[in-house]
């Protein structure tokens, strides 16, 4: 009985230390002075949003509340956005070719893209061919084969009329 006692206070006590360790790591407490910090976690709610640094203005959009639930709440794009990034193209696009969509992170705002059929994050427009509504997006590389699936903003996938829960397959074109 003993021995069970003195086991069950020993594992309860490495339990603990892992837990302190844990949480000074967290908080930068147990650092050297010649440590380097961790890269920063892209699921922290403190890490930069696709839509704050690397979209160009015109499909860039405020990130939706933290209270925000439904679709309606998650799509910030503001209705000029919207009116701008579905009007018809004014010079001859060039084909990327097409992919299967799915929704990306709806915390994400803006217009955009993230697919392999691009090396460079670019302007492009894509199509849902089953509605024929398109929207003008920022095409962010993804890594992967040409032929991998590529994930769309929720914004896109609600002006395109695809569905946000199904895969819908677009084309992808260079816009101008």
């Amino acid at each position: 009985m003993t021995r069970l006692i003195c086991l069950l206070a020993l594992t309860g006590s490495l339990s603990a230390c892992a837990t302190v360790t844990g949480i000074t790591e967290r908080m930068g407490l147990n650092r050297n002075a010649g440590d380097v910090a961790a890269p920063s976690d892209p699921f922290v709610q403190g890490a930069p949003a696709v839509g704050e640094t690397t979209l160009p203005p015109a499909t860039t959009a405020a990130p939706p509340p933290a209270t925000a639930r439904t679709a309606e709440a998650l799509d910030t794009t503001t209705p000029e956005q919207r009116a701008a990034a579905t009007a018809a193209p004014a010079a001859p696009t060039a084909s990327l070719g097409k992919t299967v969509v799915s929704l990306g992170s709806p915390t994400e705002p803006g217009l955009w893209l993230k697919t392999p059929l691009v090396s460079e994050e670019t302007q492009g427009r894509v199509t849902n061919p089953a509605t024929g509504k398109s929207s003008v997006v920022t095409l962010i590389p993804l890594d992967g084969p040409a032929t991998a699936g590529s994930r769309m903003s929720l914004a896109a996938l609600r002006l395109i009329e695809a569905s946000l829960t199904d895969l819908t397959e677009v084309e992808v074109a260079l816009e101008g």
